[in-house]
């Protein structure tokens, strides 16, 4: 047993070593694999850099990977590197400073062609040019310390031919890339110029009906509510049309404030001046506001309620053809106005100079008044605002508001009225306090006038009121000339007439009781004032019992409706007892 295994182990080993020497043998007979060349290892550095030059898509980073590796090619250094740009060679920013003048010279010297480049130091020197299908990209300038060898001339020609093969892609990607903005571009061009003219179609489509409405409404004489109307049919929106006061003239839409607001004259001044400094509609809170001002005289104000800010340029197009077809309008109306109002001036300046009945007669018809009725003389005086044709308009508007019929004038610092029926105490102060936006005016009112050739007195004696009131201890306001009593016949331009009136106003009645029961009633009054009253001393001067005398006085209060006990009454009846009897003559 012992033998066999011997014999097996032994057998085993020997076929192990005769395997180990066939490998061996084997060993000894694969050939090994040869040693990379400088030329090799130069290859791949070619390919690596060539895939990195074709990976970028910018022409100034890939001439910049070129300048950086040219190493790769040989015993190179890249001195400069240029690109073509809008047919200039431009300086990459890797170049140096040392010369890079005199390279940049040579450079443009040879017109696309590779040539020589002279740097110091430098015996071999080329400027390369980087070519494509389209032409010059470039160039690159490389210098050597020793002259190449073909090898590595090869290398470097192969790089260069790489370079300008990765410029042409780059600049094919960057040609494709801007036709597709300039395709882009245009194509949104395209679309902003349809979008363009189907605006401006719409736009000529809405300017023609514009044109269109505005010409039937002035072709129709509509007035203001017509432009209103077709101004709401165009816009949607309330039109108002309102005069320079900032009284409504005109609504159309819905919305109209019931009642309208009162306007604020000094805030209407303020909004009217705002708005004239601007060109064109000015928004002022909900209302889109234009002036309604031919010849540059604000005539009235036209505007659109939109609250919610809805106004387009359509808008405001419809809103200027609008003011543009109301002017004429209110032109006319103001002319009439002006005529009308000068008509009114002649004839009152006639009334007060003291014109003949028969030519007012034969022109009060014209101006539709009725001078055959009593009138009474109104002047009006506002310290702030001159007597001018503006502020003779703002009475006679403020007279009509307040329901009085009148013909009006003007002098150098008040308004003359001459209305058909006696003012109200207070209507038309107020109404002009509101206009003015200032309380500091007077109103001075006549008696009835009743007769044409007496105007120009009553014109003398609402005058006499006005100054009365402008020196009494309340200022402004309206005083009317039959309620003045002593005041009457106070100061200068007093005659006989005004002294007889105002001793009738008194004591006429009973001077008519005396003639007609012959009677002594003013006497009696005449000597009691003289008497201070006194009862007894009264009743001796008249040679009467005191009980004759209390009837008496009794008599005097019933017939003229005066009482004693009043001091005005007192104070007018002693004065007109006065004038009776030294002035007037006494009894006859």
């Amino acid at each position: 047993m012992v033998s066999i295994r011997t014999h097996h182990l032994s057998r085993e080993d020997s076929l192990r070593r005769g395997s180990g020497r066939r490998d061996l043998a084997a060993a000894r007979t694969v050939p090994r694999p040869p040693v990379p060349t400088l030329a090799d290892h130069a290859l791949r550095k070619l390919m690596v850099l060539s895939r990195a030059l074709f990976d970028t898509p910018e022409e100034g980073e890939i001439l910049r990977l070129a300048m950086d590796h040219i190493a790769a090619a040989g015993p190179y250094s890249a001195e400069a590197g240029y690109l073509k740009v809008d047919g200039d060679l431009v300086p990459s920013p890797r170049n140096g400073q040392t010369h890079v003048s005199a390279v940049g010279r040579r450079v443009r010297e040879l017109a696309g062609r590779d040539g020589p480049v002279t740097v110091p130091g430098r015996p071999w020197g080329r400027a390369l040019g980087l070519r494509g299908l389209e032409g010059l990209h470039g160039y690159l300038v490389v210098t050597s310390r020793s002259r190449p060898t073909e090898a590595e001339q090869s290398l470097l020609a192969t790089l260069v031919r790489h370079t300008a093969a990765a410029l042409s892609v780059a600049f094919a990607y960057r040609r494709r890339r801007e036709d597709a903005l300039e395709l882009h571009r245009l194509r949104d061009e395209r679309t902003a110029l349809q979008r363009q003219l189907i605006s401006v179609v719409a736009e000529l489509r809405y300017q023609r009906a514009v044109h269109a409405l505005m010409a039937d409404v002035a072709a129709s004489g509509g007035g203001e509510e017509a432009i209103t109307r077709a101004l709401h049919r165009l816009t949607g929106l309330p039109a108002l049309v309102e005069d320079r006061f900032g009284r409504l003239r005109s609504w159309t839409g819905p919305g109209r404030p019931d009642p309208y607001p009162e306007p604020d004259p000094v805030r209407q001044d303020e909004m009217l001046h705002a708005v004239a400094r601007q060109a064109g509609p000015v928004r002022v809170k909900d209302r889109l506001i234009t002036l309604v001002r031919p010849r540059g005289e604000i005539l009235g104000v036209l505007a659109l309620v939109d609250a919610r800010d809805e106004a387009d340029e359509h808008t405001v197009l419809a809103l200027e053809h609008a003011a543009a077809s109301l002017a004429p309008e209110l032109a006319h109306l103001r002319n009439l106005a002006e005529v009308e109002l000068r008509l009114h001036r002649e004839l009152v300046d006639d009334l007060l100079a003291g014109t003949d009945e028969a030519s007012a007669n034969a022109r009060y018809e014209a101006v539709g008044h009725d001078l055959h009725r009593s009138h009474y003389i109104v002047v009006v005086q506002w310290p702030n605002r001159t007597a001018d044709d503006s502020f003779a308009q703002t009475v006679g508007q403020a007279a009509s508001g307040v329901g009085m019929r009148s013909l009006l004038t003007r002098r150098s610092d008040h308004v003359v009225l001459v209305a058909d029926d006696r003012p109200h105490a207070r209507a038309l102060y107020e109404a002009l306090a509101r206009e003015t936006g200032t309380r500091s005016g007077t109103i001075g009112v006549s008696a009835p006038c009743d007769s044409l050739g007496d105007i120009p007195h009553h014109y003398e004696e609402a005058r006499r009121a006005m100054d009365v009131r402008r020196h009494s201890r309340e200022r402004y306001g309206t005083t009317f000339f039959d309620e003045l009593g002593l005041y009457r016949i106070l100061g200068p331009g007093n005659d006989y007439r005004e002294l007889e009136t105002f001793v009738q106003e008194w004591l006429g009645q009973l001077i008519d009781y005396d003639s007609r029961h012959h009677t002594a009633m003013v006497e009696t009054l005449s000597r009691y004032f003289d008497c201070g009253g006194n009862y007894d001393e009264t009743a001796d001067s008249l040679a009467i019992h005191r009980s004759t005398l209390r009837y008496r006085l009794q008599r005097i209060r019933d017939i003229s409706g005066n009482d004693l006990a009043n001091v005005e009454d007192r104070l007018n009846l002693q004065v007109a007892t006065r004038v009776w009897k030294i002035v007037l003559g006494g009894p006859g």
